[in-house]
């Protein structure tokens, strides 16, 4: 086996991994935010659902063309906006039935989810560059889910003193804007066709 085939062997692991991590999660988080009511965790549980699509999606384009994983990072793209809507459904519920999620709860699974997302960053970090947009889409999934994890964290702990729906609104809001951001970042890449980097 060639070192470029060993390469593409571990690459294809890795992503395996990480789409297996964040569905495992994905049904930990969904269950949490809807036991407590939770906007912010609902959009991550989203987000890992959809962090898990696309690795998979990205472990099935392994062989395609530059010009097809250009057509597909704008899909991906376009995956990383379905958070945002799932949580501008949540706030119409939340102000349909205002309630403060659980501060334990919310922190505790807040933690998880940032294990989970620190795990799966350190193992793509080496890869954040080998197949040119798929792989960037799929690291700075991890990479930003990771800092929403932290703000979700500190909206648990702000509710052992604030009693109030909005430090989980406002982390939910967050979590929004950094997928947007991400998808924007990443269409652009996919816009450029850029030529798949090797490390």
């Amino acid at each position: 086996m060639t070192l470029q085939h060993k390469q593409d062997a571990q690459f294809a692991k890795s992503v395996l991994f990480v789409a297996f991590a964040n569905l495992t999660y994905f049904f930990v988080e969904f269950i949490a935010a809807n036991n407590i009511h939770s906007s912010s965790l609902f959009a991550d549980s989203i987000d890992f659902l959809e962090d898990a699509s696309i690795n998979i999606l990205i472990f099935l384009a392994l062989g395609w063309s530059i010009k097809n994983k250009a057509k597909l990072g704008k899909c991906l793209a376009v995956i990383l906006v379905i958070p945002a809507l799932a949580f501008l459904y949540t706030i119409w519920q939340k102000f349909n039935m205002p309630s403060v999620p659980d501060p334990s709860i919310l922190s505790l699974t807040g933690f998880g989810a940032l294990l989970v997302n620190l795990t799966c960053t350190f193992i793509l970090m080496r890869f954040r560059n080998y197949q040119g947009s798929l792989t960037r889409a799929a690291f700075l999934s991890a990479r930003n889910d990771a800092l929403a994890n932290i703000g979700i964290i500190i909206a648990g702990l702000i509710g052992y003193i604030w009693v109030s729906m909005w430090p989980d609104l406002i982390v939910g809001f967050l979590i929004m804007a950094i997928n947007l951001d991400a998808a924007k970042e990443i269409w652009e890449a996919s816009e450029s066709h850029e030529i798949p980097l090797k490390p």
